[in-house]
């Protein structure tokens, strides 16, 4: 049996008028349209509005803070940056201008950060001299990467610092380059003195002419004590510790080998008058007693 429902009236298609329906149908892209619109303006407001701001004076570079600098004086970094004042502040590329710094031989690093208002700070860090290297008549401070900073002079009266002989290259170039393997034996020496400062601050002079034997020489010791390429700190306090008694038996001093343990060889300085064939005589010397043994 089949059964027959009233359709109601108030479903039927032919109640909503074709017009509407169309207006219906197009009614998305419409709101497309819109969305695109708006979403144009918006941006155009946000680019004018970044244009504008961009002309502001505390958007502009109008000062440079420097930080950290000793040796480099704040002229010169401004000088080195010379052209970055009245940049946008946003937009002004920092790493071009941070590498511009390291034209000065100072400079190990450098940060640059922007600050508001239109300001541009400069942290700096500089080398820090190990010594004086020394070729032929020339002086220069050279650090611990084997940088060297610049020629010594009166400037620079108030580094108190060893003279090193040996690890500048020869010949002499321009700018002067360290030889990298006796910078860096020379590197080692100081870095194990910074950790007794004690006898760093005694040590005089440095020679690194042989890259497996470094030599040092104290204040007011005019002896030579060879410390060959390792244990610094432990060989040069075996000698500081004999220093006095190896003085009163053997006035004349030329060299120190400590290099063998706990048996300290001394070199006698040659006599008065023509030059002999060697520079002298090594003794032996125990180094637990201080008691010579020929």
């Amino acid at each position: 049996m089949s059964v027959i429902a009233p359709s109601d009236r108030r479903f039927r298609r032919s109640q909503i008028p074709a017009a509407r329906r169309r207006h219906l149908r197009a009614r998305p892209w419409w709101r497309v349209v819109k969305f695109v619109a708006l979403v144009g303006l918006f941006a155009g407001a946000v680019s004018w509005a970044a244009a504008a701001a961009v002309d502001l004076p505390w958007l502009r570079v109008q000062h440079i803070r420097v930080h950290g600098n000793q040796r480099v004086h704040a002229g010169e970094v401004a000088a080195l940056l010379d052209g970055m004042t009245g940049q946008s502040l946003l937009a002004v590329d920092l790493d071009r201008w941070r590498s511009r710094l390291f034209a000065s031989a100072w400079v190990a690093d450098a940060t640059l950060r922007r600050r508001l208002p239109g300001t541009i700070a400069v942290e700096l860090r500089e080398r820090v001299p190990m010594g004086i290297a020394r070729a032929g008549a020339d002086l220069f401070l050279v650090d611990a990467a084997g940088t060297v900073i610049d020629e010594y002079g009166p400037r620079y009266a108030d580094c108190d610092l060893p003279i090193i002989d040996g690890i500048i290259a020869t010949p002499v170039s321009v700018p002067p380059v360290i030889d990298r393997p006796r910078g860096q034996l020379v590197s080692r020496l100081m870095s194990e003195l910074r950790t007794r400062p004690d006898l760093a601050k005694r040590v005089s002079q440095i020679d690194a002419v042989n890259v497996h034997d470094v030599h040092v020489i104290l204040d007011g010791d005019p002896a030579v004590v060879r410390l060959g390429e390792t244990q610094f700190v432990e060989r040069l306090d075996s000698y500081v510790s004999l220093q006095a008694t190896l003085r009163e038996q053997v006035p004349d001093i030329d060299y120190v080998d400590v290099r063998f343990g706990e048996r300290v060889y001394v070199g006698v300085a040659p006599a008065a008058g023509p030059a002999p064939a060697s520079r002298g005589v090594a003794v032996p010397v125990r180094a637990t007693g201080a008691r010579m043994t020929r």
